[in-house]
């Protein structure tokens, strides 16, 4: 599949910069797979959180042991 992609001249350099050794493509190419990736996990995590329950939550923190934090847990 092509796409054209006009990219501002703004965004020239940093793209010179960070690309590395690979090609002005490979680069848009996994900036784009980062980002679908991103969108993927943020709604995986937004679905979880919207299925979660407080009931259940304090189901599973009453089977805590009440103590002192460890030392190095505290601030």
């Amino acid at each position: 599949m092509n796409f054209a992609l006009r990219i501002p001249d703004y965004y020239k350099k940093d793209i010179q910069e960070l690309k590395g050794d690979v090609s002005i493509n490979q680069f848009i190419v996994s900036a784009i797979a980062e980002k679908i990736s991103t969108l993927k996990t943020v709604k995986y995590l937004e679905d979880r959180a919207n299925r979660a329950s407080i009931e259940e939550l304090n189901i599973i923190l009453d089977k805590v042991e009440d103590r002192e934090p460890f030392e190095e847990d505290k601030i």
